[in-house]
Protein backbone atom coordinates (compact mmCIF):
# COMPACT_ATOMS: atom_id res chain seq x y z
CA UNK A 1 0.00 0.00 0.00
CA UNK A 2 1.56 3.25 -1.19
CA UNK A 3 1.79 6.42 1.12
CA UNK A 4 -0.20 8.44 -1.19
CA UNK A 5 -4.03 9.28 -0.10
CA UNK A 6 -6.87 7.24 -1.86
CA UNK A 7 -9.67 8.81 -3.49
CA UNK A 8 -11.70 7.82 -0.89
CA UNK A 9 -9.34 9.65 1.81
CA UNK A 10 -9.76 12.61 -0.05
CA UNK A 11 -12.96 12.83 -0.50
CA UNK A 12 -13.50 12.17 3.09
CA UNK A 13 -11.33 15.16 3.85
CA UNK A 14 -13.05 17.62 1.38
CA UNK A 15 -16.25 16.73 1.81
CA UNK A 16 -16.25 18.54 5.43
CA UNK A 17 -15.15 22.14 3.90
CA UNK A 18 -18.24 23.99 3.65
CA UNK A 19 -20.08 22.34 6.30
CA UNK A 20 -17.15 22.38 8.52
CA UNK A 21 -16.49 26.63 7.50
CA UNK A 22 -20.32 26.53 8.22
CA UNK A 23 -20.54 24.94 11.43
CA UNK A 24 -16.91 27.27 12.54
CA UNK A 25 -18.73 30.72 11.61
CA UNK A 26 -21.83 30.07 13.31
CA UNK A 27 -20.41 28.38 16.48
CA UNK A 28 -17.14 31.07 16.62
CA UNK A 29 -20.39 33.34 16.23
CA UNK A 30 -22.04 31.79 19.08
CA UNK A 31 -18.97 32.21 21.46
CA UNK A 32 -18.53 35.68 20.55
CA UNK A 33 -21.98 36.59 21.33
CA UNK A 34 -22.12 34.41 24.72
CA UNK A 35 -18.78 35.15 25.97
CA UNK A 36 -18.45 38.64 25.01
CA UNK A 37 -21.78 40.43 24.65
CA UNK A 38 -23.53 37.89 27.86
CA UNK A 39 -21.19 36.64 30.40
CA UNK A 40 -18.53 39.36 30.09
CA UNK A 41 -20.84 42.00 29.05
CA UNK A 42 -17.66 43.66 27.30
CA UNK A 43 -20.17 44.70 24.38
CA UNK A 44 -23.10 44.55 22.31
CA UNK A 45 -23.90 44.93 18.33
CA UNK A 46 -24.10 48.44 18.59
CA UNK A 47 -23.07 50.02 21.73
CA UNK A 48 -19.73 51.55 19.86
CA UNK A 49 -22.22 53.32 16.97
CA UNK A 50 -22.67 56.52 19.59
CA UNK A 51 -26.86 56.29 19.35
CA UNK A 52 -27.33 53.21 21.58
CA UNK A 53 -25.38 53.46 24.80
CA UNK A 54 -25.68 50.54 26.85
CA UNK A 55 -26.16 53.11 29.95
CA UNK A 56 -30.04 53.95 28.65
CA UNK A 57 -32.74 51.44 28.98
CA UNK A 58 -33.42 51.65 25.45
CA UNK A 59 -29.90 51.89 24.45
CA UNK A 60 -30.10 48.03 26.37
CA UNK A 61 -33.11 47.45 24.55
CA UNK A 62 -32.09 48.24 20.64
CA UNK A 63 -28.45 46.20 21.68
CA UNK A 64 -30.67 43.42 22.94
CA UNK A 65 -32.46 42.99 19.81
CA UNK A 66 -29.39 43.49 17.65
CA UNK A 67 -27.56 40.96 19.77
CA UNK A 68 -30.45 38.52 18.96
CA UNK A 69 -30.99 39.36 15.50
CA UNK A 70 -26.84 38.69 15.56
CA UNK A 71 -27.57 35.24 17.48
CA UNK A 72 -29.91 34.56 14.68
CA UNK A 73 -27.68 34.67 12.00
CA UNK A 74 -24.86 32.22 13.44
CA UNK A 75 -27.99 29.77 14.74
CA UNK A 76 -28.85 30.36 10.42
CA UNK A 77 -25.37 29.18 10.06
CA UNK A 78 -25.12 26.46 12.06
CA UNK A 79 -28.53 24.81 10.82
CA UNK A 80 -27.02 25.30 7.04
CA UNK A 81 -23.66 23.59 8.01
CA UNK A 82 -25.33 20.40 9.73
CA UNK A 83 -28.15 20.85 6.57
CA UNK A 84 -24.61 20.25 4.48
CA UNK A 85 -23.06 17.48 6.58
CA UNK A 86 -25.70 15.37 6.86
CA UNK A 87 -26.39 15.73 2.49
CA UNK A 88 -22.60 15.34 1.94
CA UNK A 89 -22.31 11.79 4.56
CA UNK A 90 -25.90 10.29 3.70
CA UNK A 91 -24.33 7.13 1.77
CA UNK A 92 -22.27 6.47 4.35
CA UNK A 93 -22.67 8.22 7.60
CA UNK A 94 -18.91 7.91 8.53
CA UNK A 95 -17.82 8.80 5.37
CA UNK A 96 -16.09 12.37 6.38
CA UNK A 97 -12.41 12.61 8.54
CA UNK A 98 -13.16 14.00 11.60
CA UNK A 99 -9.86 16.17 11.65
CA UNK A 100 -10.79 17.32 8.93
CA UNK A 101 -14.21 18.62 9.84
CA UNK A 102 -12.72 19.94 13.26
CA UNK A 103 -9.84 21.48 10.80
CA UNK A 104 -12.70 23.32 8.83
CA UNK A 105 -14.56 24.35 11.80
CA UNK A 106 -11.42 25.83 13.14
CA UNK A 107 -10.81 27.88 9.65
CA UNK A 108 -15.08 28.52 9.51
CA UNK A 109 -14.16 30.58 13.40
CA UNK A 110 -11.46 31.87 12.35
CA UNK A 111 -12.43 33.35 9.50
CA UNK A 112 -15.39 34.77 11.30
CA UNK A 113 -13.11 36.56 13.87
CA UNK A 114 -11.62 38.01 10.73
CA UNK A 115 -14.34 39.19 9.43
CA UNK A 116 -16.47 40.31 11.88
CA UNK A 117 -13.25 42.25 13.50
CA UNK A 118 -12.70 44.07 10.49
CA UNK A 119 -16.00 44.60 9.63
CA UNK A 120 -17.60 45.86 12.91
CA UNK A 121 -14.74 46.88 14.73
CA UNK A 122 -12.11 48.53 11.88
CA UNK A 123 -14.49 49.85 9.19
CA UNK A 124 -18.45 50.20 10.72
CA UNK A 125 -16.67 50.81 14.19
CA UNK A 126 -20.29 49.86 15.56
CA UNK A 127 -18.46 48.10 18.61
CA UNK A 128 -15.28 47.08 20.11
CA UNK A 129 -13.97 43.91 21.47
CA UNK A 130 -13.61 46.12 24.90
CA UNK A 131 -13.89 49.58 25.24
CA UNK A 132 -11.09 51.79 27.07
CA UNK A 133 -7.57 52.82 26.96
CA UNK A 134 -6.53 49.80 25.22
CA UNK A 135 -9.35 49.43 22.32
CA UNK A 136 -7.21 48.83 19.34
CA UNK A 137 -5.44 46.63 21.30
CA UNK A 138 -8.03 44.45 22.12
CA UNK A 139 -9.66 44.40 18.72
CA UNK A 140 -6.03 43.61 16.92
CA UNK A 141 -5.79 40.74 19.45
CA UNK A 142 -9.09 39.26 18.37
CA UNK A 143 -7.89 39.55 14.76
CA UNK A 144 -4.74 37.75 15.66
CA UNK A 145 -6.95 34.75 17.46
CA UNK A 146 -8.63 34.79 14.16
CA UNK A 147 -5.80 34.10 11.72
CA UNK A 148 -4.22 31.69 14.16
CA UNK A 149 -7.78 29.84 14.67
CA UNK A 150 -7.98 29.82 10.62
CA UNK A 151 -4.05 29.16 9.98
CA UNK A 152 -4.21 26.06 12.68
CA UNK A 153 -7.51 24.91 11.34
CA UNK A 154 -6.05 25.39 7.80
CA UNK A 155 -3.00 22.92 8.64
CA UNK A 156 -5.58 20.70 10.75
CA UNK A 157 -7.63 19.60 7.62
CA UNK A 158 -4.84 19.51 5.52
CA UNK A 159 -3.16 17.10 7.49
CA UNK A 160 -6.05 15.21 8.01
CA UNK A 161 -5.43 12.96 4.20
CA UNK A 162 -2.10 12.08 5.22
CA UNK A 163 -3.02 10.24 9.04
CA UNK A 164 -5.68 8.20 10.18
CA UNK A 165 -9.00 9.63 10.21
CA UNK A 166 -10.90 10.64 13.78
CA UNK A 167 -13.96 9.09 14.41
Amino acid sequence: MSGRPSDTDERAVARPRAPGILLGIGLGGFVDGIVLHQILQWHHMLTSEGEYPATTVAGLETNTLADGLFHASTWVAVAAGLYVLWHRTGEWRWAVNGRALLGWMLVGWGVFNLVEGVVDHHVLGIHHVRTGGNETAWDVAFLVVGALLAAGGWALARSAGRTAPLR
